[in-house]
């Protein structure tokens, strides 16, 4: 498919995506492995990168509180599918500190969701990311994160703080 990494970001669990830790050692020439998770805050759905929220915090935690943790512990929260409705923070992004980034691009949502992330993006003048939220295997890579440095997982948080990366979406729809 011409990726060169992936990120699982199982629902409500990291810990649900630790069957793919072998994997990182036996594809490590082929593809970067990169673990999440798309934590439930109290305001919707948000992805975390850098933080076990598993050990540290209940699901429903408040998305300030979880912004100020898991950033005090060097990690990132990224407002998934903003726009969505259910499980959706929308207009609520506008007064939240700290992030870096929203969900621009997401293979689930309709196109006209995503452009209103991607404005809302470009409005708070911070990145936007894109992710396939795939389900099933052929909906991998349908929108995706590319980032404008060579990614490592060394330097993944670093890059998402920085917005050096932009949403891509390569599906074939009109921009409705």
């Amino acid at each position: 498919m011409g990726l060169d990494g992936i990120a699982f970001t199982e629902h409500y669990s990291y810990e649900a995506s630790e069957p793919v830790e072998p994997l990182k050692e036996k594809y490590k020439d082929r593809i970067l492995i990169l673990r999440g998770v798309e934590f439930s805050s109290k305001e919707g759905h948000c992805l975390v990168f850098g933080f076990n929220t598993d050990r540290h915090l209940e699901k429903y935690t408040p998305v300030a509180e979880l912004i100020e943790i898991v950033q005090s512990a060097g990690g990132v929260v990224i407002p998934s599918h903003p726009f969505r409705g259910i499980n959706s923070m929308g207009e609520l992004i506008r007064d939240l500190k700290g992030l870096f980034a929203i969900e621009g691009f997401n293979g689930y949502n309709r196109h006209s969701l995503n452009l209103r992330a991607i404005d809302l993006a470009e409005e708070l003048g911070i990145a936007f990311t894109g992710g396939s939220d795939a389900h099933e295997a052929h909906e991998v890579g349908q929108c995706f994160t590319e980032f404008f440095d060579p990614l490592t997982e060394e330097n993944f948080i670093t890059l998402l703080k920085e917005g050096r990366y932009t949403g891509r979406d390569i599906r074939k729809i009109s921009r409705i």
